[in-house]
Protein backbone atom coordinates (compact mmCIF):
# COMPACT_ATOMS: atom_id res chain seq x y z
CA UNK A 1 0.00 0.00 0.00
CA UNK A 2 1.43 3.35 -1.06
CA UNK A 3 2.06 6.09 1.52
CA UNK A 4 -0.34 9.07 1.50
CA UNK A 5 0.91 12.17 -0.28
CA UNK A 6 2.19 15.02 1.85
CA UNK A 7 0.53 18.43 1.34
CA UNK A 8 2.65 21.20 -0.16
CA UNK A 9 1.03 24.60 -0.58
CA UNK A 10 2.89 27.05 -2.79
CA UNK A 11 2.13 30.70 -1.95
CA UNK A 12 3.45 33.01 -4.64
CA UNK A 13 3.26 36.64 -5.68
CA UNK A 14 2.55 37.21 -9.35
CA UNK A 15 4.61 40.43 -9.17
CA UNK A 16 7.72 38.44 -8.25
CA UNK A 17 7.66 36.81 -11.68
CA UNK A 18 7.14 33.29 -10.36
CA UNK A 19 5.21 31.06 -12.76
CA UNK A 20 5.75 33.63 -15.54
CA UNK A 21 5.36 32.44 -19.12
CA UNK A 22 9.10 32.62 -19.83
CA UNK A 23 9.82 30.44 -16.78
CA UNK A 24 7.40 27.63 -17.54
CA UNK A 25 10.22 25.12 -18.05
CA UNK A 26 11.77 25.90 -14.64
CA UNK A 27 8.34 25.83 -13.03
CA UNK A 28 7.64 22.37 -14.45
CA UNK A 29 11.02 21.12 -13.23
CA UNK A 30 10.27 22.39 -9.73
CA UNK A 31 6.89 20.67 -9.68
CA UNK A 32 8.38 17.42 -11.01
CA UNK A 33 11.11 17.48 -8.35
CA UNK A 34 8.71 18.06 -5.45
CA UNK A 35 6.15 15.54 -6.73
CA UNK A 36 8.88 12.91 -6.90
CA UNK A 37 9.37 13.34 -3.14
CA UNK A 38 5.73 12.50 -2.43
CA UNK A 39 4.17 15.94 -2.24
CA UNK A 40 0.67 16.81 -3.39
CA UNK A 41 1.08 20.36 -4.64
CA UNK A 42 -1.47 23.15 -4.71
CA UNK A 43 -0.50 26.68 -5.78
CA UNK A 44 -2.10 29.83 -4.39
CA UNK A 45 -1.51 33.31 -5.82
CA UNK A 46 -1.58 36.01 -3.15
CA UNK A 47 -3.84 38.29 -5.16
CA UNK A 48 -6.60 35.73 -5.79
CA UNK A 49 -8.48 36.67 -2.61
CA UNK A 50 -9.14 40.11 -1.20
CA UNK A 51 -8.28 38.92 2.30
CA UNK A 52 -4.92 37.15 2.57
CA UNK A 53 -5.74 35.90 6.08
CA UNK A 54 -8.73 34.00 4.72
CA UNK A 55 -6.56 32.44 2.04
CA UNK A 56 -4.03 31.30 4.63
CA UNK A 57 -6.78 29.91 6.88
CA UNK A 58 -7.76 27.57 4.02
CA UNK A 59 -4.13 26.62 3.45
CA UNK A 60 -3.45 25.89 7.12
CA UNK A 61 -6.66 23.86 7.44
CA UNK A 62 -5.57 21.76 4.46
CA UNK A 63 -2.33 20.87 6.27
CA UNK A 64 -3.94 20.30 9.66
CA UNK A 65 -6.40 17.82 8.15
CA UNK A 66 -3.64 15.79 6.49
CA UNK A 67 -1.84 12.89 8.16
CA UNK A 68 1.44 14.82 7.85
CA UNK A 69 1.99 18.56 8.27
CA UNK A 70 3.74 18.86 4.91
CA UNK A 71 5.18 22.27 4.04
CA UNK A 72 3.97 25.73 3.01
CA UNK A 73 6.35 27.28 0.49
CA UNK A 74 6.68 31.06 0.14
CA UNK A 75 7.84 32.06 -3.35
CA UNK A 76 8.81 35.71 -3.57
CA UNK A 77 10.68 38.50 -1.86
CA UNK A 78 10.72 39.78 1.70
CA UNK A 79 7.09 40.90 1.67
CA UNK A 80 5.81 37.48 0.60
CA UNK A 81 7.99 35.67 3.16
CA UNK A 82 6.81 38.03 5.89
CA UNK A 83 3.12 37.54 5.05
CA UNK A 84 3.37 33.73 5.02
CA UNK A 85 5.58 33.56 8.13
CA UNK A 86 3.11 35.67 10.13
CA UNK A 87 0.42 33.04 9.53
CA UNK A 88 2.61 29.99 10.20
CA UNK A 89 4.04 31.15 13.53
CA UNK A 90 2.75 29.03 16.37
CA UNK A 91 1.80 26.11 14.08
CA UNK A 92 3.65 22.85 13.44
CA UNK A 93 3.80 23.55 9.72
CA UNK A 94 7.28 24.42 8.44
CA UNK A 95 7.91 27.05 5.78
CA UNK A 96 9.92 26.43 2.65
CA UNK A 97 11.45 29.26 0.63
CA UNK A 98 11.81 29.93 -3.08
CA UNK A 99 13.97 33.10 -2.92
CA UNK A 100 12.84 35.56 -5.58
CA UNK A 101 13.69 38.89 -3.96
CA UNK A 102 16.41 41.45 -4.63
CA UNK A 103 18.60 40.71 -1.60
CA UNK A 104 17.13 37.42 -0.23
CA UNK A 105 18.55 37.98 3.26
CA UNK A 106 16.44 35.29 4.95
CA UNK A 107 17.45 32.61 2.44
CA UNK A 108 21.11 33.65 2.51
CA UNK A 109 21.21 33.71 6.32
CA UNK A 110 19.94 30.11 6.40
CA UNK A 111 22.14 28.93 3.50
CA UNK A 112 19.08 28.21 1.36
CA UNK A 113 20.26 28.06 -2.28
CA UNK A 114 19.25 30.95 -4.52
CA UNK A 115 19.01 28.51 -7.44
CA UNK A 116 15.35 27.48 -7.48
CA UNK A 117 15.94 23.82 -8.34
CA UNK A 118 18.43 23.50 -5.49
CA UNK A 119 15.97 25.35 -3.23
CA UNK A 120 13.36 22.73 -4.15
CA UNK A 121 15.78 19.97 -3.09
CA UNK A 122 16.20 21.78 0.25
CA UNK A 123 12.42 21.88 0.72
CA UNK A 124 12.14 18.17 -0.03
CA UNK A 125 15.16 16.86 1.86
CA UNK A 126 16.16 19.58 4.34
CA UNK A 127 15.83 19.81 8.10
CA UNK A 128 13.66 22.10 10.19
CA UNK A 129 15.33 25.04 11.92
CA UNK A 130 13.55 27.31 14.35
CA UNK A 131 14.30 31.01 13.88
CA UNK A 132 13.66 34.21 15.83
CA UNK A 133 10.91 36.53 14.61
CA UNK A 134 10.74 40.18 15.64
CA UNK A 135 7.38 41.74 16.34
CA UNK A 136 6.21 45.35 16.36
CA UNK A 137 2.68 45.68 17.76
CA UNK A 138 0.60 43.14 15.78
CA UNK A 139 3.05 42.86 12.87
CA UNK A 140 6.27 40.91 12.40
CA UNK A 141 9.52 41.53 10.58
CA UNK A 142 12.04 38.92 9.53
CA UNK A 143 14.68 41.39 8.33
CA UNK A 144 13.99 44.95 9.41
CA UNK A 145 11.51 47.61 10.47
CA UNK A 146 12.02 51.34 10.36
CA UNK A 147 10.50 54.77 10.84
CA UNK A 148 11.30 58.10 9.23
CA UNK A 149 13.35 58.28 6.06
CA UNK A 150 13.50 54.56 5.37
CA UNK A 151 9.78 54.17 4.53
CA UNK A 152 10.29 57.04 2.09
CA UNK A 153 13.26 55.14 0.60
CA UNK A 154 11.00 52.11 0.12
CA UNK A 155 8.28 54.10 -1.62
CA UNK A 156 10.79 55.79 -3.90
CA UNK A 157 12.57 52.49 -4.60
CA UNK A 158 9.31 50.89 -5.76
CA UNK A 159 8.82 53.83 -8.13
CA UNK A 160 12.31 53.25 -9.57
CA UNK A 161 11.63 49.50 -9.79
CA UNK A 162 8.44 50.02 -11.77
CA UNK A 163 10.21 52.35 -14.19
CA UNK A 164 13.61 50.68 -14.52
CA UNK A 165 13.18 47.09 -13.29
CA UNK A 166 14.30 45.51 -10.03
CA UNK A 167 17.97 46.21 -9.38
CA UNK A 168 19.91 46.49 -6.11
CA UNK A 169 21.27 49.86 -7.31
CA UNK A 170 17.75 51.29 -7.08
CA UNK A 171 17.89 50.96 -3.28
CA UNK A 172 20.79 53.42 -3.15
CA UNK A 173 19.49 55.70 -5.91
CA UNK A 174 16.15 56.04 -4.13
CA UNK A 175 17.96 56.82 -0.88
CA UNK A 176 19.89 59.63 -2.57
CA UNK A 177 16.69 60.96 -4.15
CA UNK A 178 14.91 61.11 -0.78
CA UNK A 179 17.84 62.87 0.92
CA UNK A 180 17.85 65.55 -1.76
CA UNK A 181 14.10 66.10 -1.83
CA UNK A 182 12.53 65.13 1.48
CA UNK A 183 14.08 65.08 4.96
CA UNK A 184 11.63 64.68 7.82
CA UNK A 185 12.35 64.64 11.53
CA UNK A 186 10.43 62.70 14.18
CA UNK A 187 10.17 63.78 17.80
CA UNK A 188 9.99 60.54 19.78
CA UNK A 189 10.79 58.88 23.05
CA UNK A 190 12.53 55.51 22.91
CA UNK A 191 12.20 53.20 25.91
CA UNK A 192 14.76 50.38 26.08
CA UNK A 193 14.15 47.85 28.86
CA UNK A 194 12.44 50.54 30.95
CA UNK A 195 14.99 53.33 30.36
CA UNK A 196 13.65 56.31 28.41
CA UNK A 197 15.56 58.41 25.86
CA UNK A 198 14.01 61.46 24.13
CA UNK A 199 15.19 61.79 20.52
CA UNK A 200 14.66 63.99 17.49
CA UNK A 201 15.53 61.80 14.55
CA UNK A 202 15.04 61.38 10.80
CA UNK A 203 15.45 57.60 11.06
CA UNK A 204 15.07 54.67 13.46
CA UNK A 205 16.03 51.26 12.10
CA UNK A 206 15.39 47.87 13.74
CA UNK A 207 17.16 44.77 12.39
CA UNK A 208 16.35 41.10 12.99
CA UNK A 209 18.54 39.48 10.33
CA UNK A 210 22.11 39.20 11.59
CA UNK A 211 23.46 38.68 8.06
CA UNK A 212 22.04 41.99 6.88
CA UNK A 213 23.34 43.75 10.00
CA UNK A 214 26.75 42.10 9.65
CA UNK A 215 27.01 43.20 6.01
CA UNK A 216 26.40 46.75 7.26
CA UNK A 217 29.19 46.13 9.82
CA UNK A 218 26.82 46.87 12.69
CA UNK A 219 27.78 45.63 16.15
CA UNK A 220 24.13 44.91 16.94
CA UNK A 221 24.30 41.88 14.61
CA UNK A 222 25.35 39.80 17.63
CA UNK A 223 22.39 41.08 19.63
CA UNK A 224 19.97 40.07 16.85
CA UNK A 225 21.56 36.61 16.73
CA UNK A 226 20.82 36.20 20.45
CA UNK A 227 17.17 37.17 20.02
CA UNK A 228 17.41 40.76 21.23
CA UNK A 229 15.65 43.77 19.77
CA UNK A 230 18.47 45.43 17.81
CA UNK A 231 18.22 48.97 16.49
CA UNK A 232 19.94 52.20 15.61
CA UNK A 233 18.90 55.83 15.68
CA UNK A 234 20.21 58.79 13.71
CA UNK A 235 20.61 61.87 15.92
CA UNK A 236 20.83 64.62 13.28
CA UNK A 237 18.84 65.44 10.18
CA UNK A 238 20.91 68.08 8.37
CA UNK A 239 21.71 67.24 4.75
CA UNK A 240 25.49 67.03 5.31
CA UNK A 241 25.13 64.43 8.09
CA UNK A 242 22.61 62.37 6.11
CA UNK A 243 24.82 62.27 3.01
CA UNK A 244 27.72 61.05 5.17
CA UNK A 245 25.45 58.35 6.58
CA UNK A 246 24.33 57.25 3.11
CA UNK A 247 27.97 57.08 1.96
CA UNK A 248 28.94 54.95 4.96
CA UNK A 249 25.90 52.73 4.33
CA UNK A 250 27.01 52.17 0.72
CA UNK A 251 30.52 51.29 1.94
CA UNK A 252 29.11 48.96 4.61
CA UNK A 253 30.47 51.01 7.52
CA UNK A 254 27.31 52.46 9.01
CA UNK A 255 28.63 52.10 12.57
CA UNK A 256 31.33 54.63 11.65
CA UNK A 257 28.85 57.20 10.38
CA UNK A 258 28.48 60.42 12.39
CA UNK A 259 25.61 60.69 14.86
CA UNK A 260 24.47 57.06 14.47
CA UNK A 261 23.82 55.27 17.76
CA UNK A 262 23.00 51.58 18.12
CA UNK A 263 21.11 49.91 20.96
CA UNK A 264 19.65 46.55 21.94
CA UNK A 265 17.33 45.16 24.59
CA UNK A 266 14.64 42.62 25.38
CA UNK A 267 11.79 45.10 24.93
CA UNK A 268 11.68 48.47 23.20
CA UNK A 269 8.85 50.96 23.00
CA UNK A 270 8.59 54.00 20.75
CA UNK A 271 6.33 56.79 22.02
CA UNK A 272 5.04 59.68 19.97
CA UNK A 273 2.40 62.39 20.24
CA UNK A 274 1.41 61.65 16.66
CA UNK A 275 -1.76 59.67 16.10
CA UNK A 276 -0.08 57.44 13.53
CA UNK A 277 3.46 56.53 12.52
CA UNK A 278 4.49 55.20 9.10
CA UNK A 279 6.54 52.03 9.48
CA UNK A 280 8.36 49.99 6.85
CA UNK A 281 8.26 46.24 7.59
CA UNK A 282 10.39 44.04 5.31
CA UNK A 283 9.74 46.47 2.48
CA UNK A 284 5.99 46.89 3.07
CA UNK A 285 4.52 50.18 4.37
CA UNK A 286 2.14 50.06 7.37
CA UNK A 287 0.46 52.82 9.37
CA UNK A 288 0.60 52.13 13.13
CA UNK A 289 -0.81 53.78 16.20
CA UNK A 290 1.80 54.52 18.91
CA UNK A 291 3.15 53.42 21.24
CA UNK A 292 5.07 50.90 19.14
CA UNK A 293 6.03 47.85 21.19
CA UNK A 294 8.94 45.86 19.76
CA UNK A 295 10.04 42.43 20.97
CA UNK A 296 11.49 39.19 19.61
CA UNK A 297 9.67 35.88 19.67
CA UNK A 298 12.46 33.35 19.95
CA UNK A 299 12.41 30.17 17.85
CA UNK A 300 8.89 31.09 16.74
CA UNK A 301 9.05 29.98 13.09
CA UNK A 302 10.04 26.65 11.52
CA UNK A 303 11.93 26.90 8.22
CA UNK A 304 13.32 24.10 6.07
CA UNK A 305 17.07 24.56 5.56
CA UNK A 306 19.91 22.44 4.12
CA UNK A 307 21.29 19.75 6.44
CA UNK A 308 24.69 21.44 6.44
CA UNK A 309 23.26 24.84 7.41
CA UNK A 310 25.09 26.45 10.32
CA UNK A 311 23.19 27.06 13.56
CA UNK A 312 21.17 30.28 13.64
Amino acid sequence: MSEPLKPLSLIYNEKSGFHAADKDEVYEQLMTCLTAYGYEIQAFEIGTEANFNHLMEKVILRHQQASEAGVVVAAGGDGTLNAVAAQLMGTDIPMGIFPLGTFNYVARLLNIPLDLLKAAETIATGKIRQVHVAQINDHIYLNNASLGLYPLFIQKRELYNRRLGRFALNAYTSGLDVLIRDRKELKLEIEVDGKQYPVKTPLIFFGNNQLQLAEMNLRIAKAAEKGKVAGLVVAKSDKRTLFKILWQLIKGNLDKAPDVYSFSGDEVEVHSKRKKLTVALDGEIVEMQPPLKISVRKNALKILVPHDSASV
